[in-house]
Parts: C-alpha cells; sequence; structure tokens
C-alpha cells in the first residue's frame, strides 16, 4: 500500500485499502498519518463515526456468541492480532474499538516476555493456549510476532532460528483458519517523530507515568532494525488466509475507527445468522400462556 491518498471511493472496503500487497515490502511505503477510507473529513468527524458502527457490530458480535453457545464445536471465531511499536497504540484500540462490543463475547491476551514456564516450550505454545474458543473475538495485544520482531532485533536466538520461523507462522495461521478462526492482523504504524511526543506526553503527566517504560528507549534507538523486522513479517507472512493490514496509528481517531471498521467487515463477512431453537416454539408459547 503506497502513501494512500483521501480520495479513494467510500465505496471501497476498507480492507482493500489497508491490504499489504504481495512483494517486497518496505514500511517508507505506509503513511502514519493517512486516513485512507476514512468516512468523515477531520478528527471532528471522528466520534460519530466510531458511533455509527456500534449498532451494527453489536448484532453482528451477538451472533456470533449466539452460534458459539449453541454449537460451540462447529462455532466460528475470529482473532484481532494488534501488533506495533511502543505508543502505537494497542490499548487505545481495545478501549475504543473492541471495546464497542459486548465484553462477554471478547478474549483479551496480552503478551509480554516469556515466562520461565513458556520458555522451556515451542514459542507457539503460548500461543496455541490463548486462541479463542468458538463464538468468541479474541484479541492478541502482541502475539506470535514477537518471535520474529523483538526476538529478531535482539538476536535473541541465532538467525538460522528465528528465520526459518515466517514458513513456521504461516502454517500455524493456516491451521488456526482451517478450525474456523478467521485471523486479523493489524500493525498499528506509528511514525519516529509522533513516538517521541507521546513519549514525552507521558513524562509530562504524572497520570500517564504508569505507561512509561525506559525499556522503550532502548527499542526506539533501534528503530531501523524493528522497521526491518515488520517489513520482513508483512512480506513473508501475508497470505491470503491471513493477511496483514497496515493501520495508520499518528492519528489516533483514524486508528481505532479503522480497526473498528476491519472488525465489522470481517464479522460480516462471516454470515453468521441466529441460531435455530432446538426446541418446539409454537409448543412452547402455549406451555408459556398457561403457566401466566
Amino acid at each position: 500500500m503506497a502513501k494512500t491518498k483521501q480520495s479513494k471511493a467510500a465505496s471501497v472496503p476498507l480492507s482493500s485499502l489497508l491490504r499489504v500487497p504481495s512483494g517486497p515490502v518496505s514500511m517508507a511505503d505506509f503513511d502514519p498519518a493517512a486516513t485512507p477510507g476514512f468516512p468523515g473529513r477531520d478528527k471532528d468527524d471522528a466520534p460519530a463515526a466510531l458511533e455509527s458502527l456500534t449498532s451494527e457490530l453489536s448484532d453482528l458480535q451477538e451472533r456470533l456468541y449466539a452460534h458459539g453457545r449453541s454449537d460451540a464445536e462447529h462455532a466460528r471465531s475470529v482473532l484481532v492480532v494488534l501488533q506495533g511499536m511502543d505508543t502505537s497504540g494497542k490499548g487505545g484500540v481495545i478501549r475504543h474499538a473492541i471495546g464497542l462490543v459486548d465484553p462477554q463475547g471478547v478474549q483479551l491476551k496480552s503478551f509480554k516476555a516469556p515466562t520461565a514456564e513458556e520458555r522451556a516450550q515451542h514459542y507457539l505454545w503460548r500461543i496455541r493456549k490463548a486462541l479463542p474458543s468458538g463464538g468468541m473475538i479474541g484479541i492478541f495485544d502482541r502475539s506470535h510476532y514477537e518471535d520474529v520482531l523483538v526476538v529478531r532485533v535482539e538476536s535473541l536466538v541465532p538467525e538460522s532460528e528465528w528465520s526459518r520461523r515466517y514458513d513456521e507462522l504461516n502454517a500455524f495461521e493456516a491451521e488456526v483458519a482451517a478450525s474456523g478462526t478467521t485471523i486479523v492482523k493489524c500493525m498499528l504504524n506509528v511514525s519516529f517523530e509522533e513516538q517521541l511526543a507521546r513519549l514525552k506526553a507521558r513524562l509530562d503527566d504524572p497520570t500517564k507515568y504508569w505507561k512509561y517504560n525506559p525499556g522503550d528507549l532502548d527499542a526506539r534507538a533501534k528503530w531501523p532494525a524493528y522497521m526491518e523486522a515488520y517489513a520482513a513479517a508483512l512480506e513473508r507472512c501475508n497470505t491470503d488466509i491471513a493477511p496483514w493490514y497496515v493501520i495508520p496509528a499518528d492519528r489516533k481517531w483514524y486508528r481505532n475507527w479503522a480497526v473498528a471498521e476491519l472488525l465489522r467487515e470481517t464479522l460480516a463477512g462471516l454470515d453468521v445468522d441466529w441460531p435455530k431453537a432446538d426446541f418446539d416454539v409454537a409448543a412452547e408459547k402455549v406451555r408459556l400462556a398457561a403457566a401466566g
């Protein structure tokens, strides 16, 4: 996706505008401040644009959840993967975009540095344990891609090991998709300049100290290496089964709307209807009338 212009036709699905094209990838080709597909003009229109998704998202999610409760073995599920540099807004997306749906239908997992138990297992062991069950929307705050991003940049394992993980990740995602889970992979793309502004804002506001991690500056110092690692992940793990979407993240209001709209498109595409009653509705109406 080259730097996308706002003049894109509104009728074009957002997934088409944000999907990473096949072929070589450079992070320089993605504009972190772009607003492709946004139905309004600017930030002032963002609250209404987000609110307009609420009713349909709620209905679509409830249908998915209902199927999970009535036939969990065969029910579909959705997994939203959120990856991005520090301050890119993973938490903001969870609060403002995923927050539009009923929390009882959401399974959230935040992946920190592996524990001693997790390090003793295959790197996908902890990922498999966190996959959403039937009828649920799973959210990964960071994900299995840490094992070709942080692991690669910080040289936590030899190149011979992390380099073969791209194919392993593709095979893993194909397996997950075959089990009935639709994967929506979102790379939240924040610029080097905007990250600096957000880090400064955290240090200027005592209510945001808890968000600040001194280690963020260590990762920032390796920005070119991280951009190279992200480009490789986007290029090598961008399949039709589990494509990557790059979400411009410099404008928080656009970022939140974009992920919510991608989720709406995904749920609508599942075409899940309400489960049919497994009892005699007419007979139950008679019984209910008699009980009244």
